[in-house]
């Protein structure tokens, strides 16, 4: 049995679904939630099950009879990640689950300046400790949250940025398979596993491929931390949620999000997508 949390989400879901082209019905389970929104999965024969990080009391029932369990990593970024993934962890390793997989993300660690990337350092260091086998499934940073970080560059022309930086830009859709291909897979991965697309870009280099998707010159300007955070909040932005983004920028100039590596491709049996296909499909 390979239990699924947060199915109902994007990239978890999409596992499950990518797990129900491999494996039948009855050995995935999905734990969420909101079990009304994973309707769709107990439709075609999935059990579903509730399970919330916050609620210790969900996780024995959630995690019972797994021989796998794929924890999804907290996306609110003002929560205790860290406190969260570790209760999930313990859970999972009373209910006598074989493997614990997790997904992490490319740049994981102790001291880098983006929140999320310390948050996934110390839940690995977590499931080091936990004396039953895990994977640390290292996405690379995903490419849709290049709406996110270029802003209205369609509308105005323009990419702002505080600083650069090479960032592998990964699709959260093949991340979702690859996870999907490791879960049903007889053979697991232990310990981290770096997730990403072949290549790291620069935001100059992105900027080239958007004015080429678009046929009209989309320009760059790097406008240093403090001023590109002061934009963002007169714009609307709340200061925290501008420095959380600033965090991304940041950990790319250090090198954080630059690694490759060809396993994605291996996984999949053919080439991921690429920045191009991102920007031509939004």
């Amino acid at each position: 049995m390979i239990v699924v949390t947060g199915a109902t989400g994007a990239l978890n879901g999409a596992t499950a679904d990518h797990l129900l082209e491999r494996l039948p019905a009855s050995d995935i389970a999905v734990a969420v939630r909101d079990t009304a929104r994973a309707r769709r999965f107990a439709d075609v024969g999935v059990e579903v099950r509730h399970a919330d990080y916050a609620d210790p009391s969900s996780l024995s029932t959630a995690f019972a009879g797994a021989d796998q369990v794929l924890l999804v990593s907290s996306s609110d970024p003002g929560a205790d990640a860290v406190a969260l993934h570790t209760r999930a962890i313990d859970a999972a390793v009373a209910a006598g689950v074989g493997r614990i997989l997790y997904t992490s993300h490319q740049g994981a660690a102790a001291d880098s300046p983006f929140r999320p990337a310390r948050d996934h350092a110390a839940t690995e260091t977590a499931l080091a400790a936990c004396g039953v086998p895990w994977t640390a499934l290292r996405n690379g940073f995903y490419a849709h949250s290049l709406d996110l970080v270029m802003g209205d560059w369609r509308d105005t022309g323009v990419v702002s940025i505080p600083v650069d930086g090479a960032v592998s830009w990964t699709a959260r859709e093949d991340s979702a398979e690859a996870a999907a291909v490791i879960l049903a897979s007889a053979d697991g991965i232990d310990g981290p596993a770096t997730v990403t697309a072949r290549d790291a870009l620069t935001f100059e280099e992105v900027v080239a491929l958007a004015s080429a998707s678009v046929g009209r010159e989309i320009s760059l300007e790097v406008v240093g931390e403090e001023q590109w955070v002061a934009a963002r909040v007169a714009e609307g932005t709340n200061e925290f949620m501008a420095r959380f983004t600033l965090g991304i920028f940041q950990a790319a100039h250090q090198g954080g999000f630059a690694a490759t590596d060809p396993l994605l491709a291996a996984l999949l049996g053919r080439e991921p997508r690429t920045v191009q296909h991102v920007l031509g499909a939004s």
